[in-house]
């Protein structure tokens, strides 16, 4: 990726403290620990359970009863939870403590756990429509938490933050540099494909991203100003 966020320049204001943002953390570090403790069958067993499989969710295909254990459309959620290793985790979860804070700073606790839930159901749905016959589960929690990318596009883009550009340069720059910079790289492999492209699902990044670019219009707090920041130096 161009840009690893490590850290914003843009405080809470409306809340104390971000606990949804918190908890969705913990609650998918619980499950990826439960995940450690599967045997190799068992932990396929349970992304072919809780995983999002297209071909199942557009009735291409039924899965077995004894893996069905919810139903396919509920898949869309249970799937957010799981990841695939400790680096899918700790990326998704790094970029969801980056810029969760503000954004549930910006909605209220309750409005930004039902926000991130259906960006990110949104995204595993927009994945699952591209190729409506695929059978490998798509899993993991960047398509909500791209959502949550879109959301703080739209009301915080001139934030600063501190990033890793290239995986090692450290920079401060405007957070919409960086979250374009981010765009870009999935609209290039999503559309194009190529060397790198297979592995990562693209368009629920995509897709979540467009999700909370238009949700965060109704789902923000009165009073709340899309494109802030306005005054600078980013009321630091």
């Amino acid at each position: 990726m161009p840009f690893l966020p490590l850290h914003d320049l843009n405080r809470v204001r409306k809340i104390q403290f971000q606990r949804v943002t918190v908890g969705l953390i913990a609650l998918s570090v619980i499950v990826f620990l439960w995940q450690l403790t599967l045997s190799e069958d068992e932990f396929t067993r349970a992304i072919l359970s809780y995983g999002s499989i297209p071909a199942a969710l557009f009735d291409r295909v039924a899965r077995p009863p004894q893996i069905a254990r919810v139903a396919d459309e509920m898949t869309l959620i249970t799937s957010l939870f799981l990841h695939g290793g400790w680096p899918h985790l700790i990326f998704n979860m790094l970029f969801l403590w980056v810029f969760g804070d503000n954004v549930e700073d910006a909605m209220g606790h309750f409005r930004f756990l039902a926000f991130f839930l259906l960006c990110g159901a949104i995204a595993q749905f927009t994945d699952a429509a591209v190729d409506r016959g695929a059978l490998i589960p798509t899993i993991g929690a960047s398509g909500a938490i791209s959502g949550v990318l879109g959301a703080y596009f739209m009301l915080y883009p001139r934030a600063r933050l501190l990033v890793l550009a290239l995986s090692f340069l450290p920079l401060r720059i405007p957070a919409w540099i960086a979250i374009l910079g981010w765009l870009g790289q999935d609209l290039y492999f999503g559309f194009l494909g190529g060397a790198g492209a297979e592995g990562v699902a693209w368009w629920a990044h995509i897709g979540g991203f467009a999700a909370g670019a238009f949700l965060i219009i109704p789902f923000r707090r009165d009073g709340i100003e899309l494109f802030g920041h306005a005054r600078g130096p980013w009321d630091a």
